[in-house]
């Protein structure tokens, strides 16, 4: 009896009602991985209800129930009891949500941010004046879960706070600072520290003296480097042969690569025969250890010697890794998806 309610105790539990729902819709839970999400567990509906329980992680995490391609996110802190009403017709939009703070303030930004995108609407007073009060916010608690969430969250293919932006960096850069000071042993720290470089590397291309200059008319700036096996390649050359081509900017070396590369490679088995390349570039810092994991794939891998201060990531406004395009069958680029877990779907429009 005492293991039985010891061990009750160190869960969370998500439950709530999906009106619509009835009693074959199947939800999934999954946990965000510095800018991946895994999948954590499935539940059935029962009557329209759903319950799940699962180990309080470690740190506060980000969670989201996903049906379909809509997904409902919200924080986890421990031992929470998270309660989520919603309807089949409107999963992610009239929802609600319950059972701590943070989660009804992460549910009332995410309302307001797809108030904007629905509107197209970025630049407005109303937008200007909302982000600011989110400013002041994280500024209160830098080191809450919540700033780990605005911080990366884009609004559209947008990040709400971009790094090339000279007050959006000084907010960025207050996040990690607390960060690193308050959570070092949080694994999102090591994560945001390195965006937070790649992002000041970033600002530095853009303010530096140029000594190439790149048309503006260019429908894909070309990227040439070696791949695994010595052999020079080149973007725009592959890209000339009327393929979709996946162009993925990375680092072998970081948590999210495993997951990253099973998800190309179930694209890249899907589509190959279609006529789909996947063109990575890595900017690891460690050739042999790259090397060991690029030799044995089966789609273009490259490493940039230059790591995080590419010139071909900057060329592309890679602010955070990982990060994709798509290049389309006549050769130009079609998308940046905003979205990594998404790539498959964004892939498939355009075989």
């Amino acid at each position: 009896m005492v293991l039985m309610c010891s061990c009750n105790s160190n869960k969370f539990k998500v439950s709530g009602t999906v009106e619509g729902a009835g009693d074959t819709t199947t939800l999934f839970l999954e946990a965000s991985v510095n800018g991946n999400w895994m999948f954590v567990d499935s539940v059935l509906t029962s009557g329209d209800d759903f319950s799940l329980s699962e180990d309080a992680p470690e740190f506060p995490n980000i969670y989201r129930l996903t049906y379909r391609d809509k997904s409902i996110y919200f924080p986890v802190d421990s031992i929470d009891k998270i309660v989520i009403k919603t309807s089949i017709k409107k999963f992610d939009e009239d929802y609600t949500l319950s059972g701590s703070d943070n989660a009804v303030k992460m549910m009332k930004i995410d309302k307001q941010a797809m108030k904007f995108a629905r509107q197209g609407d970025t630049s407005s007073d109303a937008f200007v004046k909302w982000k600011d009060q989110l400013s002041r916010d994280l500024v209160k608690d830098p080191a809450g879960i919540l700033s780990f969430y605005l911080i990366n969250k884009y609004i559209g293919d947008k990040p709400l706070f971009d790094p090339l932006d000279k007050k959006d960096f000084k907010i960025i850069g207050a996040v990690t600072n607390a960060f690193a000071n308050f959570r070092p042993s949080d694994p999102r720290t090591g994560y945001m520290v390195e965006n937070f470089k790649q992002g000041l590397n970033k600002r530095r291309s853009e303010n530096a003296p140029r000594d190439t200059i790149v048309a503006t008319q260019a429908s894909l700036i070309d990227i040439k480097l070696q791949d695994a096996k010595g052999k020079m390649r080149s973007l725009q050359e592959v890209a000339s042969h009327g393929n979709v081509v996946v162009v993925n900017f990375t680092i072998f070396n970081e948590s999210f690569s495993p997951a990253l590369n099973k998800q190309i490679n179930d694209i890249y088995k899907k589509y190959h025969d279609k006529g789909l390349e996947v063109f990575q570039v890595c900017l690891d810092d460690n050739e042999a250890q790259w090397l060991q994991s690029a030799i044995n794939l089966p789609w273009i891998v490259m490493r940039d010697p230059q790591g995080e201060q590419s010139r071909a990531a900057g060329a592309y406004n890679v602010t955070v890794i990982p990060a994709a395009f798509i290049v389309g069958r006549n050769g130009e680029i079609v998308e940046r998806v905003a979205n990594i877990e998404q790539l498959e779907a964004s892939v498939a429009k355009y075989m």
